[in-house]
């Protein structure tokens, strides 16, 4: 008989908590046991679309895991509580999928690495890494097509995030303009910025496609409108050995990627010793130059079969075959992206160029 594995969604704080629970809801082998949020307003997307009973909803994260015990843990909190969500929930003994970003810092992302220990496992979700577009990169990049990595350039973004909730629903101008002042991603001290809501995702799938290579310093600058505590455009320089990696933010593109690409488009770009690969995201093929065929050529993206879609598959695949998180969804990696990170963001409250953060 088929294992069932026991899931609850735990902090409501990032709509992605929506994306998370459908990909639950959606496994075969998954039971969703119990939400939880101090706030049943924040939930009520989920308990209307995922049909959850009234005794499988929590407002206390301690009765939720003493009573509905999963097995595995969805955390969405605001990128300031992340390493204390994680040493919150670790003690239970469960597995935990913490939505990206890594952490608000090295350190508490270090106290989150260390809270979890060997027993379990901690993958964060980087929704970006299940893009066939990007997966299909990483292949050609290991198959040699454009030799050794020695450039990433990463551009995304988007409107801004008060712009959509769950399953990428659009709210109103007068929504956003209500939520602005309250929201956490308007908050310094909640880790809100687009520095750290982004840049994360370039530092981390840029490490994946430089083979978990680290730069040797960084310099980057941020824009901060009159009104706000946070960024709304970051742009990030990283020197490596073999050359320079560009990483830039932006909330407030003329268009969402997954509806219509803004310009510039969003993804990356990955330069080669021998070829370059441009790779979008939400696009259905990705474009290769290199040194045969100079003018380029389009490569459909390959697609992406269980349990290699999501993170609620990959995570469960990993468990039951004693295999370890890897890729961009490892703590490993994601510590270096967060290295990057954090040596960005102190570069540009300094205004100077930075040796990375160890």
């Amino acid at each position: 008989m088929e294992r069932r594995w026991r899931i609850a969604g735990i902090d409501f704080e990032h709509f992605h908590m929506g994306d998370n629970l459908r990909m639950a809801q959606e496994h075969p082998a998954v039971d969703i046991v119990g939400i939880c949020d101090d706030s049943r307003e924040k939930m009520e997307w989920g308990i209307k679309n995922f049909s959850i009973p009234e005794e499988r909803i929590y407002s206390d994260f301690k009765v939720c895991m003493e009573q509905a015990k999963p097995d595995i843990v969805i955390l969405c909190p605001a990128t300031g509580r992340h390493a204390e969500a994680i040493e919150e929930i670790a003690p239970y003994g469960t597995h935990i999928i913490m939505e990206k970003p890594f952490a608000s810092s090295l350190a508490e992302a270090d106290r989150m690495i260390a809270a979890m220990g060997d027993k379990h496992r901690l993958a964060i979700n980087w929704p970006l890494a299940w893009h066939p577009s990007h997966i299909t990169a990483k292949r050609l990049i290991d198959e040699g097509t454009v030799g050794e990595v020695i450039e990433v350039h990463y551009y995304d973004g988007n409107r801004g995030p008060l712009w959509h909730v769950a399953d990428k629903e659009e709210t109103t101008s007068e929504q956003v303009a209500a939520a602005k002042p309250h929201s956490w991603f308007y908050k310094a001290e909640l880790g809100g910025g687009s520095l750290l809501d982004y840049l994360g995702y370039g530092t981390t799938l840029g490490t994946w496609f430089h083979n978990g290579k680290a730069p040797i310093d960084v310099t980057a600058m941020m824009h901060v409108p009159t009104g706000l505590e946070v960024d709304e455009h970051s742009v990030t320089v990283a020197r490596y050995e073999h050359g320079l990696s560009k990483f830039e933010t932006r909330w407030g593109t003329f268009s969402d990627p997954w509806t219509n690409q803004p310009q510039p488009q969003c993804g990356f770009v990955v330069v080669g010793t021998e070829g370059t690969i441009a790779n979008y995201d939400y696009q259905s093929s990705i474009n290769v130059q290199n040194r045969g065929k100079p003018e380029g050529f389009e490569v459909t993206v390959d697609t992406i079969e269980p349990p290699f879609q999501n993170p609620v598959q990959y995570v469960i695949h990993c468990i039951e075959n004693d295999l370890p998180i890897e890729g961009p969804l490892s703590p490993t990696i994601s510590r270096i992206g967060q290295q990057i990170v954090d040596t960005a963001f102190q570069s540009a409250k300094e205004g100077r160029c930075l040796a990375l953060i160890e």
